[in-house]
């Protein structure tokens, strides 16, 4: 067989094609193609792929005179639907660049006015994927391996040379067809839909999709197509190119027609649609509402809850299928998406968006038949839940008009209730609700945020007027309650969402403080009780510690009974335990609320009272923070703490960077901008309550930098001068009043630093004067305990020199005597008895 196709010369049949003569020269041409085609019939060498392309194109060129060609034409475009074959195993490499080229000219030959040979064309590359060996082998060769054929026709850009041949075909329904099969196979590849995104693929099959055709093939392998460009290719560039009136009117009319489907291909086609037409609507600038596809999906979304005849949707009826389910979870994924959007709250609004979700907020009753099962509806309520927090903010008067707090406040109610309820757990939003109802809580909780957040007064004034204090209070020691049984990412989002809507109804008004503090504030301690440790598993502590502090701060703080309370019970204990952490997160609003109660006269005794770890106190923490935030901004201390320059003293690396830029008087300068960006402000706030003298627990080095402390509004004061000084003389020379006048302010701001410097030299010299004494005495006592243990030996040897020797033992009875009568009175009292001091018989030496 390899003889054979020895035999046969390419380069002959080429140039015998390339002939034009009489009628027996085409007879001979036809019979070399049938040879060719024979020999050839178990693949294709790759050796011989170039010149049977050139083959193929001749006899393309043929076939616009001579009908005769086209089924030899056909013949030779089967074969490359064949494995080629492979004498070594470096001929697919070798070869790849030649290869790629002829299988690309396969999706050039789409230009020969043939259906057959369109439609073969594209069978060709449909057998790409499917392929299969032939029954003989060409001996010497072996086939090539299966995904080399979509590897070279990736390499050739056949994918986008088919899209471009769509053009070709618009008329021509089979053809049609086919060449969609065959683009659905080459649609698996990422490269290949890159491609074909480049020829504008999207957008022409959107085009596609309105055609004739009774198999329903057409929308089908369209959609296909564009799910696999959207997967594996740009998904921008696709909705790009889907972005036009005609694309979107085009998937609009098609959705509508299979929206009254009845068969199960329809439903599922409909909802791949429905996913593409939900990628679009992300997309603001695509044209959804002009269209009327928005509305249409928004009618489809609430009809079966709110139950009102629409034109729109006649013919509709849902089934309670599987399809039907996962239908209406995108229709609510849809709402979400146009809730973002400006220019449909009007469609959302009008077309009863709220109360068709309102209808999930209630306990759910025994499902009827035919209806949703248990674990469907709630996965249905969770997610129109859900979706309600994103339109109610948007339609905050239908929001009010249907009584929507009264349904939230109620619904809360029942689920921190008693009774049974199992929930399924399954869904994504049933995360953490598996036997419970707190997957419910949750969601409703993230609406009730999403309102208050708007700071409407109609939303607040509704929500108290109803209860809803006392209310949250309770579900917040529920919620807290079930987090010490176990601790989820659920229970702890539930807790920071109620704080922050606390927060929200209580600011600025003591009423609802004093209402707060009855009960909230006994609630409220436990939170900055918490584990340092919980901070930093990655749960949500961090964001509860936040919200506890932020209500804290706007629930308690401007009211007198509220801040008595909260200071009673330690709190102002537990902030400086938490301030003693040294989060850099937690530090700048602790020392906020510290600012905020210190005017409150009782806050200032408990922060002197407090100890913390080794026995610290306020003072002394409130400068190490300061201390931290100094180096933290770059301010040059030297290795004491001292001053370094006398004429900014407390200016951060970032200002020094910042070149003079004249502002209008209405924009803060970097000095002012400072004070609200670190914390030093407040330190120095909290330090005019406690007072600067007579504060424990300092050394020297605090000393130190207290002194910097205290006369830090004056610094301050020095550089908002300099920053003016310096912006005046950018522009303009001020007259020389004016320059005096600033000269003078400058020296009295350099004087201010002077004498810190010298105050701080002052503290520095006393410490050493002080540690020099303290090393004098330290050693007075090191030598008077040498010279006593100095005695103690004396004595001791003394003492065994009596015991062993007798002559000193009666030296020092003699002596023991003369002092005995050294140390009487010479004279004699009368009437006094004497007193021997010897003791009469005694024989011991001790």
């Amino acid at each position: 067989q390899d003889t054979q196709l020895r035999s046969v010369d390419l380069n002959h049949v080429i140039a015998l094609l390339k002939d034009s003569g009489s009628v027996n020269l085409e007879k001979e041409q036809l019979k070399t193609l049938k040879k060719v085609v024979k020999h050839f019939e178990n693949g294709l060498p790759l050796k011989d792929v170039a010149r049977i392309t050139e083959i193929l194109n001749l006899c393309a060129e043929k076939m616009n005179e001579q009908e005769a060609f086209t089924e030899p034409l056909c013949e030779l475009i089967k074969l490359f639907g064949l494995p080629f074959q492979k004498k070594k195993s470096s001929d697919e490499v070798n070869y790849s660049v030649e290869v790629s080229q002829s299988i690309a000219q396969l999706g050039y030959l789409m230009r020969v006015p043939s259906s057959q040979v369109k439609i073969q064309i594209c069978k060709s590359i449909v057998s790409f994927y499917n392929m299969e060996l032939p029954g003989k082998l060409l001996s010497g060769y072996q086939p090539t391996s299966p995904n080399y054929k979509i590897q070279v026709a990736e390499e050739g850009g056949l994918a986008e040379v088919l899209v471009l041949s769509l053009a070709l075909v618009e008329n021509q329904l089979t053809e049609k067809l086919w060449v969609l099969k065959a683009l659905q196979h080459l649609s698996t590849s990422g490269t290949s839909c890159r491609q074909m995104v480049k020829a504008q693929a999207a957008s022409r099959l959107c085009l596609c999709l309105n055609g004739a055709d009774p198999s329903g093939q057409l929308v089908f392998r369209s959609s296909a197509i564009l799910w696999n460009l959207l997967e594996k290719a740009s998904k921008e560039e696709v909705v790009n190119q889907l972005r036009s009136l005609e694309c979107v009117h085009a998937l609009k009319e098609v959705f509508v027609d299979l929206m009254c489907g009845f068969r199960h291909c329809d439903h599922q086609l409909r909802n791949d649609l429905l996913v593409i037409a939900t990628l679009l609507a992300e997309n603001p600038a695509v044209p959804m509402i002009e269209s009327g596809f928005a509305k249409v999906l928004i009618v489809l979304a609430t009809c079966t809850e709110v139950k009102l005849p629409n034109p729109l949707v006649k013919g509709f009826k849902l089934t309670y299928s599987y399809e039907d389910f996962e239908m209406k979870k995108l229709l609510f994924n849809v709402l979400a998406i146009f809730s973002k959007d400006p220019s449909a709250t009007q469609l959302l609004s009008e077309n009863h968006v709220m109360p068709a979700l309102l209808y999930y907020v209630k306990q759910h009753q025994k499902p009827g038949f035919p209806d949703w099962s248990a674990a469907q509806y709630e996965e249905l309520q969770l997610h129109a839940i859900a979706v309600l927090a994103s339109v109610a903010p948007v339609l905050i008067d239908k929001y009010l008009s249907c009584q929507a707090n009264t349904l939230l406040l109620v619904f809360l109610e029942w689920c921190i209730g008693q009774d049974p309820f199992f929930g399924r757990g399954h869904s994504f939003h049933g995360k953490g609700g598996r036997g419970n109802k707190l997957a419910q809580m949750r969601y409703s909780l993230r609406v009730l945020r999403s309102v208050v957040a708007l700071y409407d007064d109609a939303v607040n004034i509704n929500l108290c007027d109803q209860g809803a204090i006392s209310q949250l209070l309770d579900s917040l020691k529920y919620a807290a309650d079930k987090s010490k049984e176990k601790e989820g990412t659920v229970l702890l989002e539930i807790q920071a969402d109620i704080l922050f809507i606390l927060s929200v109804l209580c600011e600025n008004d003591v009423h609802r403080k004093e209402l707060f503090s009855c009960e909230g504030i006994g609630i409220l301690i436990p939170f900055f009780k918490m584990d340092p440790r919980k901070l930093y598993t990655g749960l949500g502590h961090n964001r509860l510690l936040l919200s506890a502090l932020d209500c804290l701060w706007s629930c308690v703080i401007g009211c007198y009974i509220a801040e008595d309370s909260f200071i009673e019970k330690q709190g102002i204990f537990l902030l400086l335990d938490l301030l003693a952490l040294k989060e850099k997160n937690l530090c700048n609003i602790i020392l906020g609320i510290l600012a905020e109660f210190s005017d409150n006269p009782k806050t200032a005794l408990h922060m002197k009272i407090w100890r913390g770890k080794r026995d610290q106190t306020a003072a002394n923490l409130l400068i190490q923070l300061w201390r931290q935030e100094e180096l933290d901004l770059g301010v040059k201390r030297d290795q004491y703490g001292k001053i370094v320059d006398i004429k900014r003293p407390i200016a951060t690396s970032f200002q020094k960077q910042q070149k003079v830029i004249p502002l209008p008087a209405s924009c803060p300068s970097f000095a002012i901008m400072e004070i609200s960006e670190s914390i030093r402000a407040k330190i120095y706030s909290l330090f005019c309550k406690l007072g600067f003298e007579n504060l424990p627990g300092l050394s020297a080095k605090d000393f130190v930098t207290l002194a910097i402390i205290q006369r830090y509004i004056d610094f301050k004061i020095g550089e908002v001068w300099s920053e003016i000084s310096a912006e005046i003389k950018e522009e303009f020379r001020p007259v020389t009043p004016d320059e005096r006048t600033l000269k003078l302010i400058s020296d009295a701001s350099e004087g201010t630093g002077r004498t810190v410097v010298v105050l701080q030299t002052e503290v520095l010299e006393r410490q050493h004067h002080q540690e020099i004494q303290d090393e004098k005495k330290t050693y007075k006592e090191m030598q008077a305990t040498l010279t006593q243990r100095e005695l103690i030996n004396k004595s001791w040897e003394d003492f065994l020199t009596r015991t062993s020797n007798y002559e000193a033992l009666k030296k020092a009875k003699m002596l023991q005597e003369t002092l005995i009568e050294a140390s009487r009175c010479k004279e004699k009292i009368q009437n006094v008895p004497e007193h021997s001091t010897d003791i009469p018989k005694l024989h011991t030496t001790v």
